[in-house]
């Protein structure tokens, strides 16, 4: 079924801003998934279609669904990917990077001058592997979203505060450290906020939810017209609860089905209830 970092950070960013998509999909890319995309507005003119199978993962979560098992991975098109930016996203004011080689990363960023926000996504083969070329990368950028071990594993910390501190020093001003069913935090200038998990009562995939996440964390603050200097404490917790809301809409159904029949209006029914129940 239809899956991919693109895909679902494009979906959820598209409740809350105009989105536009770089990708590479090959010739058994289902029409129907064209139209989903469509049907969201979201922009295809970066979408590049070659010759051969798209990109293909399939893998098996533990039962409690904290714990995942890659069983295939298969690069197909992905493997020989070369980031083609239209001319009109050159000038766009918000970047939002997915999980690829930091090299490419850096290329593409560095086609977008006019930037007042970006930041993305990366692993721990990035960080071990390409640490030199992901270090190169993340200078450019204004924040960084990963999960607590990869935050562990990148500053070389065990206590997420001293990590936050090492990793804001490399570029990123904003870092935001997720850590799945337990929820996310944000370390900025100005202190840190934490928001829980959403607990779900019938949980069917995660596969996508980290993606949802910074698709509504991105989408929310693009949505403000707020950039890295001038975003309020205010703003970034909202964007950070907006994203635990999206990536806990994913979680609700397999694949991205669920964006299929979700509204703005649930979207907007599911803060007000990480509103009341963080409230003291």
């Amino acid at each position: 079924m239809l899956g991919g970092a693109c895909t679902y950070i494009a979906l959820a960013a598209s409740y809350f801003t105009k989105t536009d998509i770089v990708a590479v999909v090959g010739d058994d890319f289902a029409d129907e998934d064209t139209a989903l995309l469509a049907l969201r507005d979201i922009g295809l003119e970066g979408l590049e279609r070659v010759p051969g199978k798209c990109f293909f993962w399939e893998g098996v979560y533990s039962q409690d669904m904290n714990d995942r098992q890659t069983l295939v991975t298969e690069l197909n098109v992905f493997a020989g990917f070369d980031p083609k930016l239209p001319a009109a996203y050159k000038t766009q004011p918000y970047l939002m990077l997915g999980n690829i080689q930091p090299g490419l990363q850096k290329a593409v960023r560095d086609q977008m001058p006019e930037l007042r926000l970006v930041g993305g996504d990366t692993m721990n083969y990035w960080i071990n592997d390409f640490r030199a070329e992901l270090l190169e990368t993340l200078k450019g950028w204004s924040f960084l979203l990963i999960n607590d071990s990869e935050a562990k594993m990148l500053s070389g910390e065990s206590n997420l505060k001293r990590a936050a501190e090492k990793i804001r020093a490399l570029g990123p001003k904003i870092l935001v450290i997720k850590r799945g069913e337990y929820g996310a935090t944000l370390f900025h200038e100005g202190g840190y906020f934490s928001v829980p998990g959403f607990i779900l009562e019938k949980l069917k995939d995660p596969t996508g939810a980290g993606d949802c996440f910074a698709g509504g964390f991105t989408g929310y603050l693009a949505s403000r017209g707020v950039g890295v200097d001038d975003a309020t404490h205010e703003d970034m917790a909202r964007a950070v609860v907006y994203g635990s809301v999206m990536g806990s809409f994913c979680c609700e159904e397999f694949g991205v089905d669920r964006f299929r029949t979700l509204t703005r209006d649930e979207i907007e029914g599911r803060f007000e209830e990480f509103r009341k129940f963080t409230a003291f």
